[in-house]
């Protein structure tokens, strides 16, 4: 692109397969949300790109067309529409809207079909957002506003950097945005060339993997910078065992890589005014925090008693989740005595053990199967203590919701989630740092410690009271993370 004047702020194209409040299914849907927000408070002109889904469609309103683009074997013709996504007044976001009918207007997840398989066209479907991004992001656009970034969030823009690599007039500079690197939009080989890429992106240099092509190798190799959402996950995805067969590529890449803990929405995410509550309350009203527990054992058919402590846990029950770990130390938490409430859907066999387990313990273990906002939110507020035993975590949200709330949380020491926990021991509690529990070793045995370490402390008044304080006096708002995106954008533009 041409370059910009070095006081001007630059204008980045946030390309996203979800946002919320439109569309959510995980983490991304939340940042997608904030962190453009964020950026518009700091004066990044930051716009977003996304699919039009009938969810994004509905949402949005006073659409207008402001561009179309001409079937382009094997994508078919598209129009460009733009809305502002409906978040807060003082943080409208410019949003850009992809409507191509026959790949987006699908009722349900925009991944997966009803049945739980991917979409089998997900390639062509993601292929013409990479692409739409990419000539947005070069002198091909057909609008006058350009950015001079354009940053992709997980596979589904891989190809992005890999269409600009390949164009030979002016272009954006790429940032490549990983949020799970455990999922690497991976295809067979011919879809090289189906979607428009040349022979020489098919090379161990480039998009291929393993004797396929992957969307998110490809947007590793050829983005002019990495960025993924914590510091320990950055170290800990060039190395092998967290690296998911790309480590070598990641490690190469080193010192292009930085690692920036996402915030949460401390408006959205906010004891004192959350309307989800029984009762609110904040760091110097505590006290009203009680009612919350109450109405959470009500809700869910828990014993009515204030002196037990009560583990919440929300999140996809998978292997990840570490929610094996749940089930083997279960029994032995409900002696302590303890209760347990967990929200979430995910892995059937999961689903079907935790299930088992509150029939085997009623008034002790309490299991909803599905997602619900508002028990989502009365889980934090109503928990004593929150639960993320993560085998690995780029970042995680929950564990900072449940600080801001005053709920300690109990968490495996890795990526994210250690980034933003700090273990309570007598020293952490003497400097006012600690907020939280870890444990080190994914075991059942590390997991049931660190329970029983949190029941000790729980039992201790004043210690638990100081926890609580410590972790709602946290600042996880976005305007940090987003200054240092706004600092590599800077870096980056020509």
């Amino acid at each position: 692109m041409s370059p910009v004047p070095s006081n001007l702020p630059p204008g980045v194209l946030f390309i996203t397969p979800e946002v919320y409040p439109l569309l959510k299914t995980g983490g991304l849907g939340d940042v997608s949300a904030a962190l453009p927000a964020a950026l518009r408070e700091l004066k990044v002109d930051a716009r977003l790109l996304i699919p039009g889904y009938p969810q994004v469609l509905d949402g949005l309103k006073h659409k207008r067309k402001i561009a179309e683009f001409a079937a382009q074997p094997p994508f078919p013709a598209s129009l460009l529409l733009s809305a502002r996504l409906p978040l807060r007044a003082s943080a409208s976001v410019p949003v850009f809207i992809i409507d191509c009918p026959s790949l987006y207007r699908r009722e349900g997840n925009p991944y997966v079909n009803a049945a739980g398989h991917n979409w089998p066209d997900n390639a062509l479907r993601f292929g013409l957002l990479s692409k739409i991004g990419a000539i947005l992001a070069s002198d091909a656009s057909p609008l006058p506003w350009r950015p001079q970034v354009v940053h992709c969030n997980d596979w589904q823009s891989g190809l992005v950097p890999a269409y600009l690599n390949f164009h030979p007039g002016e272009k954006a500079a790429s940032l490549m945005a990983i949020h799970n690197l455990a999922f690497q939009g991976i295809f067979p080989a011919d879809t090289v060339a189906q979607l428009g890429l040349p022979a020489a992106s098919f090379h161990i240099n480039g998009a291929e993997y393993y004797g396929g092509m992957s969307f998110l190798k490809a947007g590793l190799y050829y983005s002019d910078h990495i960025a993924t959402v914590s510091p320990t996950y950055a170290r800990e995805i060039q190395e092998e065992s967290l690296g998911f067969g790309m480590q070598g590529l990641l490690s190469a890449r080193s010192k292009h890589i930085s690692g920036i803990v996402n915030g949460i929405d401390t408006i959205e995410w906010d004891p004192s005014t959350d309307p989800n509550l029984s009762r609110n309350y904040s760091a110097n009203k505590l006290a009203a925090k009680a009612a919350n527990k109450q109405a959470l054992q009500q809700l869910l058919g828990l014993a009515v008693d204030p002196r037990i402590p009560l583990f919440g846990a929300v999140s996809r029950l998978t292997y990840q989740k570490g929610y094996d770990l749940l089930l083997e130390v279960a029994a032995q938490l409900t002696g302590l005595p303890a209760q347990l409430a967990v929200l979430g859907s995910g892995e059937v066999k999961l689903e079907q053990a935790l299930t088992a387990l509150a029939r085997n313990h009623p008034g002790k273990i309490a299991i909803h199967i599905g997602f619900d906002e508002k028990l989502s939110h009365l889980i934090e507020a109503g928990a004593d203590s929150f639960l993320m035993p993560s085998r690995f975590e780029p970042c995680g949200l929950n564990q900072m919701y449940s600080q801001r709330y005053g709920t300690p949380p109990l968490v495996h020491a890795t990526g994210g989630l250690v980034d933003t926990v700090v273990d309570c021991t007598p020293a952490t509690l003497a400097d006012g740092s600690a907020s939280g529990f870890l444990f080190f070793d994914m075991t059942a045995d590390s997991f049931l410690g660190a329970i029983q370490r949190v029941t000790v402390a729980y039992n201790n008044k004043p210690v638990w009271r100081r926890l609580m304080k410590n972790g709602m006096a946290k600042d996880f708002s976005w305007r940090s993370s987003a200054d240092a995106y706004r600092r590599i954008y800077l870096s980056l533009r020509s």
